[in-house]
This record gives C-alpha cells, sequence and structure tokens, in this order.
C-alpha cells in the first residue's frame, strides 16, 4: 500500500508542477553557472547508496567545503537557493526518487555515508526502511540551519547533539509506523513549510 501511495502521489505532483520546475530551472541558470540539479551519494535502505537528487541551491563544488549549511551565514547558498530551501522547493526533484524506489514520500531522511558510519548499532535500525522526503525529525528540526548558525562549531552539534536526537525519532517512527500516520506526516510537513 505504501510503494503504491509512493508512486501515485510523487507522478502526480511531478506532472502538476511541471510548469513550477521550469521556471525554478530558469532563475538557477540566469543566477549563476552551473547545472540545474545537485546529485549527492546518500545511503538508503539496507545501507545501500544512491543519487539524491535536489534543485541546486548553492555554487558549484561548494559540498568540498563541506556538507552542512548554516542558516543566513553561508555565503556558497545563492539567492535562488535560499528561496528554495525556505520553502523546501529544492527537494521536489526527490519525487523522481521516490519514483525509482530509492526513497519513499515518509521514512528517515537520508544521511550521507561519513555521518552514517557514526551511527551505533542501534541507530542503525533507520537503515531497515526506505529513506523518504519528510518525517518527524525534518518537522521538529525545520529550521536547522538557523540552530547550526547559532553554534561555534556546527558539526560537532550536528554530530553530538541534532544527528542523535533525529535518529531517536526516526526509530520511533519505525516502531509505530502507518499508513495514517504518514498521511498525518505529510500535512504535518506542508503546515510546517507554510508556518
Amino acid at each position: 500500500m505504501k510503494r503504491l501511495l509512493d508512486i501515485f502521489s510523487s507522478l502526480l505532483v511531478l506532472i502538476l508542477l511541471c510548469p513550477l520546475w521550469l521556471v525554478i530551472a530558469l532563475l538557477i541558470v540566469c543566477e549563476s553557472r552551473g547545472g540545474v540539479f545537485y546529485r549527492q551519494v546518500r545511503v538508503g535502505k539496507d545501507n545501500k547508496d544512491f543519487y539524491l537528487y535536489k534543485f541546486r541551491t548553492m555554487l558549484p563544488d561548494s559540498d568540498k567545503k563541506g556538507l552542512l549549511t548554516v542558516g543566513e551565514r553561508d555565503s556558497r547558498v545563492t539567492r535562488v537557493g535560499y528561496f528554495l530551501r525556505k520553502y523546501k522547493l529544492d527537494e521536489f526533484p526527490q519525487l523522481i526518487n521516490v519514483l525509482k524506489g530509492d526513497m519513499s514520500i515518509v521514512g528517515p531522511r537520508p544521511e550521507v555515508r561519513k555521518y552514517v558510519d557514526m551511527y551505533t548499532p542501534e541507530q542503525m535500525r533507520v537503515l531497515s526502511v526506505r529513506p523518504g522526503l519528510t518525517d518527524v525529525a525534518s518537522i521538529q528540526y525545520v529550521h536547522e540551519n538557523e540552530l547550526l548558525a547559532a553554534s561555534e562549531n556546527p558539526e560537532q552539534t550536528y554530530i553530538d547533539e541534532v544527528m542523535p536526537a533525529k535518529l531517536q525519532l526516526n526509530l520511533q517512527y519505525i516502531d509505530n509506523q502507518s499508513f495514517w500516520g504518514d498521511i498525518k506526516l505529510i500535512l504535518q510537513t506542508f503546515a510546517a513549510i507554510l508556518h
């Protein structure tokens, strides 16, 4: 049932929002050199790597200067990129990942290998399900970039505080997941973005 919901909803949104995609692509190309899409290796179900797609929001090769972005002070993010990130519009290409079966609409957000290698055996359980576009942790940490921007050492704050808290929420989701619970999380995600 969950896979059917993933395929139907991702295909529907991809078709309906095609004109918006074209506008976003044009804005990205007009503002800075580089491609429209950004591709990054993330860790998915069963600890397998896959390429996650996003609209490019940063200057080319910015990920070589660090994996975390830190709010308003991150000079690597373009002006269009700030807008796309604020309203989570940069995440739309991940619907392609959902169609391919790499991801689900709801599930733990996929992490990069560097941080997955720090997981405890218990935390590795988040890799027993498909990663998702949204989850409880995404809603509770919707302003994560600003939180990290306030830290003297953003990466250490992420490793010591944010990542363990988000993983705990994801484990709770896995233990209690349901179809109606997923629908509720999707609605809460839209509410959090609009708020």
